[in-house]
């Protein structure tokens, strides 16, 4: 589950890392001490570039960018809050981060005085820059271990303190609330020598809810809200089934056949008309995504049901391309209702993979 920026920065500073002074809103301010950044609070990266990223000198000026942003799409993702801060005076940017390596199966701490950018930018262009420390399971993160990595960074003898305990303190944080990413990027140091958390990124373990608070975060308070489960992805193909096993394979052969999937969505077992038509609307909501596939196992999830909610869909978003396979429970009639809206469907989940792909990739 992903955080927002404004949650990950209130855990950061728990856990004794420095923010800037901000608040959250969704409305237009009464007042602002000095210029401040209007930063969008969406789930995904690049949002400066797209705009989610905004700055104002005067109160006039900040209210007339919140009224902006507000209500708007950034990289297709609807925006409801903003995060507004001090506009802060930068020396240097570096990246740090904590990744869960799952091939090696432990956890990886990540440095780069390059920050600023994204690490897998620095990553193509000066692999060199990045510095990497393996925590084997088991084993603890150490100060030390943070002041040989920013030794072989070539920070200055001055800095290595102040950074390596950050570094150590997202590591704390990281382990704490169980993540599987946490990202400071950048980690700045200001103009009056203060070093500051400019931006955060945590994505924790969906499966350690029973741990922690996660009701305070905005994420988990839709999954619970939901009727379906979701996951998002960064490819251009909704790929849509019911249970997560079907879903998983439906994923597998999407790619095979050279595909991106832009979601997991499983709507379950018994899906009526109105959770397919909302799941429909969920899974195609961002302009990034120019498909849809459907498969569908009929047992008590009638097929009918699924033929109806995609049509409903059809008629809000004709532009949408689709592909369906459906086995089951009024297969025939599910099938007929397709054929009378003019919505093709195959009878093997290749087959419309195959078809879907053909279509997006061309």
């Amino acid at each position: 589950m992903k955080l927002h920026e404004y949650e990950a920065k209130r855990i950061f500073n728990e856990n004794g890392i420095p923010i800037p002074k901000g608040i959250v809103t969704k409305t237009k301010l009464e007042d602002i001490e000095g210029p401040v950044v209007i930063k969008a609070q969406v789930l995904v990266g690049g949002r400066g570039k797209a705009g989610g990223i905004l700055f104002a000198d005067t109160l006039n000026e900040a209210n007339s960018k919140i009224e902006s942003l507000i209500g708007k799409e950034v990289k297709g993702e609807h925006v409801e809050s903003l995060l507004i801060e001090e506009k802060i005076k930068i020396l240097k940017e570096y990246y740090v981060g904590v990744v869960v390596d799952r091939n090696e199966k432990n956890n990886v701490v990540i440095f780069s005085t390059e920050g600023g950018v994204d690490i897998e930018e620095i990553a193509r262009t000066s692999p060199e820059k990045i510095i990497k420390y393996p925590v084997e399971a088991g084993s603890e993160f150490l100060p030390y271990n943070a002041r040989n990595m920013l030794k072989k960074a070539g920070l200055s003898s001055e800095e290595i303190p102040k950074v390596a305990d950050i570094i150590c303190k997202v590591y704390s944080a990281f382990k704490k609330m169980d993540g599987v990413l946490a990202e400071v990027n950048p980690l700045v140091i200001t103009s009056e020598g203060k070093i500051l958390a400019a931006d955060a990124v945590l994505n924790v373990d969906d499966d350690a809810y029973f741990k922690h608070s996660y009701m305070e975060f905005e994420e988990f308070k839709k999954q619970e809200k939901s009727e379906f489960a979701y996951v998002e992805l960064d490819g251009d193909i909704a790929v849509i089934g019911n249970g997560a096993g079907l879903t998983l394979a439906s994923m597998d052969v999407v790619k095979e056949f050279g595909g991106n999937p832009a979601c997991f969505l499983d709507i379950g077992g018994g899906a009526t008309r109105e959770i397919v038509k909302s799941a429909l609307l969920k899974a195609t909501a961002r302009n990034s995504v120019k498909g849809a596939f459907i498969n569908i196992l009929g047992g008590i999830t009638r097929c009918d049901e699924v033929s109806k909610g995609i049509v409903d869909v059809l008629k809000e978003k004709p532009e949408l391309k689709f592909a369906v396979r459906m086995m089951g429970t009024n297969e025939k009639e599910g099938r007929e209702i397709l054929t009378k809206n003019n919505v093709s469907y195959e009878n093997s989940m290749e087959d419309a993979a195959k078809a879907l792909t053909k279509i997006i990739n061309n």
